[in-house]
């Protein structure tokens, strides 16, 4: 099937075609973590300020995708106050800013915020800060995360069915290709090639619809919005979509001629069908188009985002495409081993063998490059327990476990169907030179069903022909077993796959503890800090509370407010409070409280160091009754 020096060029065509797909859908990737997270904003949650600020900007953990909603400043009385959409702060590409109206009234305002991270999924949350003073009213923001949306929920429905087709379509294609040609023209490898090809055209174009509503978290009917389904094909994750698109349709072009070419004649005095060999053109041009495949999911998913990208990206690939001729040709042998009516010739022995050997290679890259991503996306045995990510990551593995465990009892009963003595046995025939007996499956290949052929001749089964003997009972049970075990793979396959899927739209453990580590060393937002007081006068006694927020290294708001004994508000003639920071000699800073009519606050206080500081609050109670006590508070310094 190939001559001169084509198949040597073959190859490097195929690399460069890899190469054009990877520089198309990596070129503007950059390292980052995957899945972001919010670090800080200004103002802070929960900051009240004595001025509107012009500004409002959000910090994350990496480079996140803005749209015209991302970030959306409202009103107590639930208005926009940011006239445009957001934008990058000075150019950086973990930042989000929205100018805000002029003349903002007093009150608590909301601000919503809805971003892409870098591999792809959106992550959403919303604070508050004030104006002036705390209003009694604030915007409702639903309480739903990111992807908990109609758009979001069927986009992960596709997004299992696009695995689906391409474990599929690799799996039967490399059974086709590197096992059985043969198979290539029966029924049943057919419509799983079919149906995988169309289970992953279908899904694709679907997920290229949902894209713009699931980033966005619009309604459905956004999917035929023309100008978002524009940005969406423009985007990253879009333009990954686009390419498989096009991939696709150069995959069934190739489909369409490897279809046309014959499959030869069955019915050989050994059993064994005359096949054609695809060639090396052939191999090398499914395993490029398999391999750029692959690659739209590498580039624009966990694989593109976090650290050792340049490694992580063909490590993924491979993890794929070794998934996908595990799965999908577990499903093809299955197929096989399990059809009925199909005239056709018996899946040849060899066939096995070979496939048995290939699922083993596949398994052992499965496994190298699971350990790795593995490692590089939880990043710590603790975060095996702690995040999300690793439990199901540790779900997964359980299943992967358990197919290997089937995977084993089909080796050793495909080793036996295998073994000379055995088909010797079951057969009577021996095919000397390749030490292989094809007839030992010939009852297994189910593919040949039609017609009962007479006893003895190649193809019989038990059920088949005269009674069996002992060795050909004993073969036909081996075979049976093997068909069962390669269907309980096939299971274990569909329960990992649906695993994976999940997996794929969870923040990676080692991204969840940096978005942790990150919220911890911001820290909270508000400082509440509550101390009794007595001035030794009956009735005069009660605890008083000081809210300092943010709490941080800047200008910070301070209210006071007293109770009583038992727990109600108290009104007092004067409320003060100084800060010291003991350790550097700094302070005391007076607050300079003022009444608030029922509280006492100021919202200027500027403190410049971070540490521990020490409030020293004065509370009078009459014309001479008053005490003053002390209390330590923690103040941070600013986010980075």
């Amino acid at each position: 099937m190939h001559t001169g020096s084509q198949p040597a060029r073959t190859p490097l065509a195929v690399l460069a075609l890899v190469a054009a797909v990877a520089a198309l859908l990596l070129g503007g990737a950059g390292t980052a973590s995957a899945h972001s997270g919010l670090t800080g904003s200004d103002p802070a949650d929960g900051s009240v300020l004595a001025s509107p600020p012009p500004y409002v900007t959000l910090t994350f953990t990496e480079t996140v995708g803005l749209s015209e909603d991302s970030v959306r400043v409202l009103s107590p009385d639930n208005e926009r106050v940011n006239p445009r959409p957001a934008q990058h702060a000075d150019g950086r590409g973990n930042t989000g800013r929205v100018a805000l109206a002029d003349g903002l009234a007093q009150g608590t305002y909301t601000v919503a915020w809805r971003v892409v991270s870098a591999d792809g999924h959106p992550i959403s949350g919303a604070f508050v800060f004030s104006v002036g003073k705390p209003s009694e009213t604030a915007a409702e923001v639903p309480d739903t995360a990111a992807g908990d949306t109609a758009a979001g929920r069927l986009h992960g429905v596709f997004r299992h069915a696009a695995y689906s087709g391409l474990a599929l379509l690799v799996g039967a294609a490399a059974f086709v290709l590197l096992c059985w040609p043969g198979a290539g023209a029966l029924r049943p490898v057919r419509r799983l090639l079919a149906a995988g090809w169309a289970a992953l055209a279908v899904s694709t174009a679907a997920l290229l619809l949902l894209r713009g509503p699931y980033e966005t978290g619009g309604p459905l009917t956004a999917a035929f919005d023309p100008a978002l389904l524009g940005r969406t094909a423009t985007g990253k994750a879009g333009g990954a979509l686009v390419v498989r698109l096009l991939l696709l349709g150069a995959t069934a072009v190739l489909m369409l001629r490897l279809r046309r070419r014959p499959a030869g004649r069955a019915g050989e005095p050994d059993g064994r069908a005359e096949e054609w060999s695809p060639g090396r053109r052939v191999r090398w041009a499914a395993a490029g188009l398999a391999a750029c495949l692959a690659l739209t999911w590498a580039a624009a998913e966990h694989a593109a985002a976090g650290i050792q990208v340049p490694l992580a990206v063909p490590a993924s690939v491979l993890h794929l495409l070794a998934m996908g001729v595990w799965l999908g040709g577990l499903v093809t042998l299955a197929s096989l081993l399990g059809s009925r009516g199909t005239a056709g010739p018996a899946v040849p022995a060899r066939a096995v063998g070979r496939f048995s050997a290939l699922a083993f290679a596949a398994v052992a890259a499965l496994s190298g490059t699971g350990l790795y991503q593995s490692w590089r996306q939880v990043g710590s045995w603790e975060a095996l327990t702690t995040t999300s990510f690793g439990r199901i990551l540790l779900v997964k593995s359980a299943a992967v476990i358990l197919m290997l465990w089937a995977a084993s009892f089909s080796r050793r009963l495909a080793a036996r169907v295998l073994d000379p003595a055995g088909a010797a046995g079951a057969t009577g025939a021996d095919d000397g030179a390749e030490g292989v007996r094809e007839p030992a499956l010939a009852a297994v290949g189910t593919a040949a069903a039609g017609p009962a052929p007479a006893a003895g001749a190649p193809g019989s089964g038990a059920e088949d022909g005269p009674p069996a003997t002992p060795g050909e009972a004993e073969g036909c049970g081996q075979r049976r077993r093997l068909r069962r075990t390669v269907a309980a793979e096939a299971a274990l396959g569909v329960l990992v796959l649906t695993v994976t899927t999940v997996l794929t739209g969870t923040q990676p453990g080692r991204a969840a503890v940096k978005s942790a580590e990150a919220a911890a060393a911001r820290g909270p937002q508000v400082r509440v800090v509550t101390v009794p007081f007595d001035t030794g006068t009956a009735g005069h006694r009660g605890t008083v509370q000081i809210t300092l927020s943010p709490g941080r290294v800047g200008e910070n708001s301070v209210e006071a407010v007293v109770f009583t004994e038992d727990g109600g508000l108290a009104a007092v003639p004067e409320i003060r409070l100084a800060l010291t920071q003991t350790d550097l000699d700094i302070g005391p800073i007076d607050a300079k409280l003022t009444d608030r009519k029922g509280y006492w606050a100021a919202y200027d206080l500027r403190l410049p160091v971070p540490g521990e500081w020490t409030a020293a609050v004065t509370v009078r109670t009459g014309d001479i009754d008053q005490a003053t006590v002390r209390a330590p508070v923690a103040v941070t310094g600013r986010p980075k």
